[in-house]
């Protein structure tokens, strides 16, 4: 029989055995306010190997490596004065900085680049652990190019014995990834947006930034992406209950995700679970990933997601969606393409 993984609730006693499980290097998912990562002492490179066969993560696709404070950021990085005074700002939080690799950072990390993605999460649990362990490079505590776990659970189910160890911090408070910023070339470059709205960048920049261009390589950048098992199709709200009942007609077991209350009755001929969703964009990224993972348990053939609306607000929202239906489907929907990134 397989062993199970064990999972300790945050405290002092689990974040001492954590830390000491990452000196000897092991793998330990913890708590962040984006999401759970998959957890390696970053300046050992085997134990960094262990995270990409665990995940099934291609060597070339870099990792986040997870700091305790700003300071930290010269032994990494060679940061501009706009990198350090954004470090400043902005971290501890959801802002990932991407910038040229001191030479002493393993290629493991970097995916082979010249460039590093570092970040400070704003989670107390793990802060304390990195103050303990040190650096970790963390991508999400999954299986590459599915949804990203925002529960201890998820990452018990899904990755089980490939960790050593689970730091159960409860749900995350924010339920999407890291905004990544790249600051590599002289404008700044938008690679994949996520909790830190660029509008808070832009006005502590004091410019625009760009959201199309080329740059290097970078977590979650994948076309394909952050995709439940089940086929997901994003529509409009006119168009949804119409494939919906198309959909059911055919005998398919349908769920639709709708933002806001559901209308009642659904229509004639619609036999569909329906989940709702807040209206709001950041209360609905919150439980987004939760949402597809239980509906993923929930043995239905397609799931219709309303298309959420324009607007900056919304911009992670859609650009996860965008990914999730581009990995089953192949192209996204043309209600999803403004904003892109």
């Amino acid at each position: 029989m397989a062993r199970a993984v064990q999972i300790l609730p945050v405290s002092d006693e689990a974040i001492a055995r954590a830390a000491e499980l990452l000196r000897q290097g092991g793998l330990v998912a913890f708590p962040t306010e984006t999401v759970y990562g998959l957890g390696a002492a970053a300046r050992d490179p085997a134990a960094v190997r262990r995270i990409f066969a665990a995940k099934g993560r291609p060597a070339d696709h870099p990792l986040i490596v997870h700091l305790a404070g700003a300071d930290d950021l010269g032994g990494w990085a060679e940061p501009s004065p706009l990198a350090r005074r954004l470090a400043e700002t902005f971290w501890p939080g959801p802002l990932t900085l991407v910038l040229p690799r001191r030479p002493a950072v393993c290629d493991e990390v970097t995916g082979g680049q010249a460039s590093v993605a570092l970040r400070v999460p704003a989670h107390p649990a793990a802060l304390r652990l990195i103050e303990a362990a040190g650096a970790l490079a963390a991508p999400s505590a999954n299986r590459f190019g599915g949804v990203s776990p925002t529960r201890a659970a998820d990452v018990a189910e899904e990755l089980g014995a490939a960790v050593d160890l689970i730091l159960d911090g409860g749900p995350c408070g924010l339920g999407l990834e890291s905004t990544i910023l790249s600051l590599i070339d002289a404008r700044p470059l938008l690679l994949r947006p996520g909790g830190l709205a660029v509008e808070r960048l832009e006005e502590a920049i004091g410019a625009p930034i760009a959201r199309q261009g080329e740059g290097p390589r970078a977590p979650g950048g994948l076309p394909a992406h952050y995709a439940p098992a089940t086929p997901l199709e994003v529509l409009p709200a006119a168009a949804l209950w119409q494939r919906a009942g198309r959909l059911s007609g055919q005998g398919l077991a349908v769920a639709v995700v709708v933002l806001g209350p559901a209308p009642e009755p659904l229509g004639q001929g619609i036999a569909a679970a329906v989940v709702e969703l807040p209206r709001e964009a950041v209360p609905c990224g919150r439980i987004l990933y939760a949402t597809l993972r239980d509906l993923d348990r929930g043995g239905f053939d397609r799931l219709l997601f309303q298309a959420p609306p324009d607007g900056p607000a919304w911009l992670a929202v859609r650009d996860r969606l965008r990914r999730a239906v581009c990995r089953h489907l192949g192209t996204p929907p043309s209600t999803l393409t403004g904003d892109s990134t």
